[in-house]
């Protein structure tokens, strides 16, 4: 935009006028730059045919003008002004473009563009706006904790090397923190470097804490103009470890209480709900007034059943603030009578019992030799099969590892007893002598044959079971024997006899004999009837047909004498 033309004068005097006077109707144009960029400062005014030269001059806050750069427009040379602020940083293009490289806030100004022709000055005025983005803000000073109804610096919010100056905000879970009375007090200052003229802005935070203020995050801001308007940066978020008081106190105890069996160590352990938590605590003991200072855990060891009741504990400083807990230590007692090892005779009685005393039910099996028994052991006479390990054990269920168990063997006794049998084979020709023995413990057998005779198999024992065996021999004499089977064990030796008589064998193998031939005899005398039977059938059949023939001539013969008769008579 071209200004208005100066009246006819002196160029001298007309520059002079023009570097004093702002020429009237020329609006302002402003140019934004960055801190540290390059500034182009068009020259805004079309070049006239008579250019004679330009120059560039910018205005000191006082009015006056200093010149910093000359173009001629004829020569076309270059000259710059000796301005020790813009040495090395200025460029004029042929277009009368002026650059200032390296933006500094200095350069904030008016410059104004002036073509000069023989008989007039044109002016064009440019303001120059510097901008500088400031550091992200960062929370520093921070404090190490928050105490809640305590007014506490948290910490200073920082943004370095700003211009223009930018303002800070506060922010708790994203909210804007406003200043309130004794709650939350907010100061802001600023400071200039007197050589780069960049700020530096400062905001601390006094913040009265509450327990909702547990993990919340604090941030802040700073708001800045730049070349394209307002901008807002944000600082990391800063958590503070929020202290109050404790308001409540429990006890915790391990192993948990319903597991706690004589013999445990018991440790109680003491909280309280405040930050920092509590350090040391009262621990009061079943029946004891006074109590024991304590770190937040106290250990009773090796416990006994004395040790039930209840346990407390509180704050050394407000013994009101209290937590108790009841803890019943469980115990599990088995007495078993008799036991050990039991020698009882046989169809003695022996009175079993297994007595059990317990903190709570307690579940009681009996075993015997490892299998478990429907019942109790009762013994009102014993016998053989009796006798054996017995085990009786108890266990409370909710308890682990609390059980007890008592053994008991029994041994029962009993003085060998002899029973014989006497068993013949079919054929007759041996016996089979079995010597039954009972008694405990095992009965050795001996044998002893009075005679003679065969023996096929001298001795065969059947398996011990429950006092019991036997032992068989099998014999065929010859004449009669006597069989003597004795035995004998610890207690006492028992003899026993059996008669084996030969006559027996012999009668019934002649019986058989006999037997056999009268069966022979008695087939051939049966033959021999048969034979006389059929031979008398026989010539009995002959006899009878010639007496039918002769019977049948006779009837002939009267036949013809009747006829004969009646021939006469007629």
């Amino acid at each position: 935009m071209a200004s208005k033309a100066v009246p006819s004068c002196r160029l001298v005097f007309c520059l002079l006028m023009s570097a004093a006077v702002l020429r009237p109707g020329l609006g302002l144009y402003t140019v934004n730059s960055v801190y540290g960029d390059t500034i182009i400062l068009p020259c805004r005014l079309d070049v006239p045919q008579n250019l004679m030269f330009g120059k560039w001059k910018y205005e000191k806050p006082d009015g006056s003008p200093v010149f910093i750069a000359f173009r001629s427009s004829t020569k076309k040379s270059v000259q710059y002004d000796d301005v020790p602020e813009y040495k090395d940083r200025l460029s004029l293009s042929e277009n009368y473009t002026l650059s200032i490289s390296n933006a500094r806030i200095g350069d904030e100004k008016r410059f104004v563009c002036m073509l000069v022709t023989e008989d007039n000055v044109f002016e064009a005025p440019t303001v120059v706006k510097v901008f500088k983005q400031p550091s992200k803000p960062e929370i520093v000073s921070k404090a190490p904790f928050l105490e809640t109804e305590q007014l506490k610096k948290l910490g200073d919010c920082v943004s370095e090397d700003s211009y223009p100056d930018a303002n800070i905000t506060w922010y708790r879970n994203g909210k804007v923190l406003q200043p309130l009375d004794r709650a939350v007090v907010i100061i802001f200052t600023k400071q200039m470097d007197p050589v780069t003229q960049l700020y530096t802005m400062t905001s601390s935070l006094e913040y009265k804490a509450t327990k909702a203020d547990i993990h919340m995050p604090f941030t802040c801001s700073v708001t800045y103009y730049g070349p394209s308007g307002q901008n807002t940066v944000y600082s990391e978020q800063a958590v503070f470890d929020i202290y109050y008081p404790t308001e409540q106190v429990t006890m915790q105890v391990l192993p948990p209480k319903n597991a706690i069996k004589e013999g445990d160590n018991i440790t109680l352990t003491c909280l309280g709900n405040g930050n920092p938590p509590p350090e040391e605590f009262l621990f009061y003991l079943p029946g004891q007034p006074e109590g024991i200072r304590s770190s937040n855990t106290y250990t009773l060891a090796d416990v006994r059943r004395n040790a039930t009741g209840d346990y407390k504990c509180s704050l050394i400083d407000k013994k009101n603030m209290i937590a108790s807990t009841a803890i019943t230590v469980h115990y599990l007692d088995l007495s078993l009578n008799p036991s050990g090892e039991v020698t009882k005779q046989i169809g003695d009685t022996l009175p079993v019992s297994c007595t059990i005393s317990a903190s709570r039910n307690a579940t009681v099996v009996w075993m015997k030799d490892n299998i478990r028994l429907r019942s109790s052991p009762s013994f009102s006479s014993l016998h053989y099969q009796d006798a054996g390990n017995y085990v009786c054990e108890t266990a409370l269920q909710e308890v682990e590892g609390l059980k007890k168990r008592e053994s008991l063997t029994l041994i029962v006794e009993g003085k060998p007893q002899i029973k014989m049998t006497k068993k013949t084979d079919p054929s007759g020709l041996s016996k089979t002598i079995i010597c039954h023995v009972e008694g405990f413990p095992k009965p050795a057998i001996q044998w002893t044959i009075t005679g003679s005779g065969s023996v096929i198999n001298q001795t065969e024992e059947s398996p011990y079971i429950n006092g019991r065996y036997y032992s068989k021999i099998i014999i065929s004499p010859e004449e009669n024997v006597t069989l003597t089977c004795t035995a004998e064990n610890q207690l006492e030796r028992t003899v026993n006899s059996l008669n084996v008589s030969a006559n027996e064998n012999r009668e019934k193998v002649n019986d058989q004999a006999k037997l056999i031939v009268g069966i022979v005899v008695g087939l051939l005398l049966a033959a021999l009837v048969a034979g006389v039977v059929y031979w008398l059938y026989m010539k009995k059949s002959k006899t009878a047909s010639k007496h039918v023939n002769k019977d049948l001539g006779n009837m002939e013969e009267n036949k013809k004498l009747e006829e004969n008769n009646h021939k006469t008579e007629a």
